[in-house]
């Protein structure tokens, strides 16, 4: 398996003699979803001075006309900043569909100009949505993905199904990065056991599924337990259901929420259960990971990578019984919310903490563009 193996450096012309720069495009940081928890967080590392990263935006939400208008100008800021100030690389973050549309003229326009390109793949469902297209389209990614410097995989899971999609690509993984709390200790003192959902409400996000397993849960467990579902989406059709369930008062639908009211949930909560028919690396286990929380989650994606070997619970997606067998497990042992938690502290602070990625980023960047 060829991750990173073979390189293809191409110098970019007038940066020898002064501090590298690097150009990097994403979706605004105003938006929400992992990508921008992303970059805001490599924002406040050291590696964003040491780079002199100028970050460009080339999506924001909102209706179709707004996004083209969003890309057609990012992508022009983007062809100036190459013309003008010569970047050692240039750092892509994409999702899929329409995100990896948007990226790959970014890929090729950047590579027409000989200038190093880092093609960072966030989304979740990139397997499929490779194989849910023809043969030019597939072609088409396949080639993208190879004309990249550097591809950057989450995991290794994600490293082996794009290797896969293109085998002469060059694959490096490098996780999410949060900030780590600096203690793993039990965040609250309360009674009341609070478990947490962070996350768009979506059918796929399992929510209602996980209604369903409440329902159960809340029949074990009394009034003890409280759940939140915090995010945006289907508020209307969860409430609804919640009220069907009668758990109007053992379950809070906040919204969506900012970074730091993120931040007070994640204080004041023992548990976070994030029941997904399919994700990424969920950032919202990371962060649940560097406040020592116990965390049950589906066996999806790179989920398995980030909590397995006891720094989780795992469950199979869309199985309501098994769900809500888990929560009342870990409801019912102190202990063994403690045990759990703490294992996902450590590794969360020893693989995802913001301090070690960006080094793990910088060196990237280095062996590119040496």
């Amino acid at each position: 398996m060829r991750w990173a193996a073979g390189s293809r450096r191409r110098k970019a012309a007038g940066h020898e003699g002064r501090r590298p720069v690097a150009l990097w495009a994403s979706t605004s940081t105003s938006t929400q979803g992992g990508i921008a928890s992303y970059v805001r967080t490599l924002e406040d590392t050291p590696l964003w001075s040491q780079w002199s990263i100028t970050h460009v935006c080339t999506h924001r939400d909102g209706n179709f006309a707004r996004k083209v208008a969003v890309f057609a100008a990012g992508a022009a800021e983007f062809a100036w900043r190459i013309l003008v100030h010569r970047p050692a690389l240039v750092h892509l973050h994409t999702a899929s569909y329409g995100s990896f549309a948007r990226k790959s003229i970014l890929v090729w326009l950047a590579a027409a100009m000989r200038v190093p390109v880092v093609l960072h793949v966030h989304g979740a469902g990139f397997s499929e949505f490779y194989s849910g297209h023809g043969i030019l389209i597939r072609a088409y990614i396949r080639a993208t993905l190879v004309r990249a410097d550097r591809v950057v995989a989450l995991g290794d899971s994600w490293a082996r199904r794009l290797q896969r999609i293109a085998p002469a690509s060059r694959i490096i993984v490098i996780p999410n990065a949060v900030r780590v709390r600096r203690t793993s200790e039990d965040p609250v003192s309360d009674r009341t056991v609070r478990v947490l959902f962070l996350g768009r409400v979506r059918e796929y996000k399992g929510v209602f599924a996980l209604l369903d397993a409440w329902r159960i849960v809340q029949a074990a467990q009394g009034r003890r337990v409280r759940l939140t579902i915090a995010g945006d989406g289907e508020l209307g059709a969860a409430r609804s259901r919640a009220q069907d369930l009668g758990l109007d008062d053992a379950v809070d639908f906040p919204g969506w929420v900012n970074p730091d009211e993120v931040e007070e949930l994640l204080e004041h909560s023992r548990i976070l259960v994030l029941p997904s028919r399919y994700e990424g690396q969920p950032f919202a286990v990371i962060e649940a990971m560097a406040h020592g929380l116990c965390v049950v989650a589906s066996e999806v994606g790179g989920v398995p990578e980030l909590i397995a070997d006891g720094c989780g619970i795992l469950i199979p997606p869309d199985d309501v019984e098994a769900l809500a067998a888990a929560l009342n497990l870990v409801l019912a042992d102190r202990e063994l919310r403690k045990r759990t938690g703490a294992a996902a502290y450590a590794r969360a602070r020893a693989c995802y903490d913001a301090d070690v990625v960006w080094r793990r980023i910088d060196a990237m960047y280095r062996d590119l563009v040496r």
